[in-house]
């Protein structure tokens, strides 16, 4: 049997666990003087209220070695192979923590993926890894990784602020935005975050999105995600805003894991899709 792991930077809650047939690494997450594990002993509402009414920049760290070594350890014993898919190794370390710890010849069954992506775009590996479940890990690998090129990760976060304090944005890019009072639209580039492009007002960036959309196409076997980050009003407003043959797409409401919000804040929202 092929046991799929992937950390709280996929953004699938315990609860989605038989959906996506995964179980979930926790990461750690450090807010108001406590250390938390992300899904397990910390709600997302509550971080969410925390995170606003302090006005603090949380931090996060890896998902417990020991713990994901015990329970891989388990799964090998019984016979069962392992993939872990991580969050983006150029936002986090955990890629090559995990890497190292599982490049040993006893190991031979575990397979390390970076995603090079974050939130719903693990989603939709997590599901293509289970379409080939019975296959070998190269093919694994190579379909995983065919997929990655084709996933669309684009949002709207209220502010740059979170990313610059969590090292995922640069300096430059934050005080363009700070300075000029613009919506940034931001997505994954190589891996990284990046500006895609910069729009004054929320409604001009909702227009680019589904522009975007609409540019890309979407493959229906997967549909949209539709994320956010506490307050799902903004992406309600952007599938109003989205071309009626992709409304029907949405397959998914995600409201972000506080691994996420951690780096993005409160009130983000956008879509994630696979382009034709």
């Amino acid at each position: 049997m092929l046991r799929i792991l992937v950390d709280s930077g996929s953004s699938i809650k315990q609860d989605e666990k038989e959906l996506y047939g995964v179980e979930i690494l926790p990461m750690r997450i450090s807010i108001g003087g406590k250390e938390y594990l992300d899904g397990v002993d910390l709600d997302i509402d509550d971080f969410y209220r925390q995170l606003i009414e302090t006005k603090e920049f949380p931090k996060t760290s890896l998902p417990s070695l020991t713990n994901t070594q015990e329970l891989v350890d388990r799964y090998i014993s019984q016979g069962d192979r392992v993939l872990i898919i991580t969050i983006s190794s150029e936002i986090s370390g955990t890629y090559q923590t995990f890497y190292s710890l599982f490049d040993e010849d006893e190991y031979k069954d575990v397979l390390v993926f970076d995603s090079r992506l974050a939130v719903g775009g693990i989603r939709f590996l997590a599901q293509e890894a289970r379409r080939y479940e019975n296959e070998s890990f190269e093919l694994i690998k190579e379909k995983l990784e065919q997929l990655v090129s084709r996933i669309v990760i684009v949002a709207i976060p209220e502010t740059l602020d979170y990313l610059l304090a969590g090292g995922r944005l640069s300096k430059t890019s934050w005080m363009v935005g700070k300075l000029l009072s613009i919506n940034p639209i931001i997505g994954f580039e190589n891996g990284r975050v990046a500006v895609l492009k910069k729009k004054r007002g929320l409604k001009q960036g909702m227009k680019f999105i589904a522009e975007m959309l609409e540019a890309d196409g979407c493959d229906r076997t997967y549909g949209i995600v539709a994320s956010y980050s506490y307050n799902k009003e903004n992406v309600e407003h952007l599938i109003e805003a989205t071309d009626s043959k992709y409304k029907n797409l949405v397959t998914a409401y995600d409201n972000m894991t506080p691994t996420i919000g951690c780096h993005w804040g409160p009130n983000a929202f956008g879509y994630i899709y696979v382009r034709e």
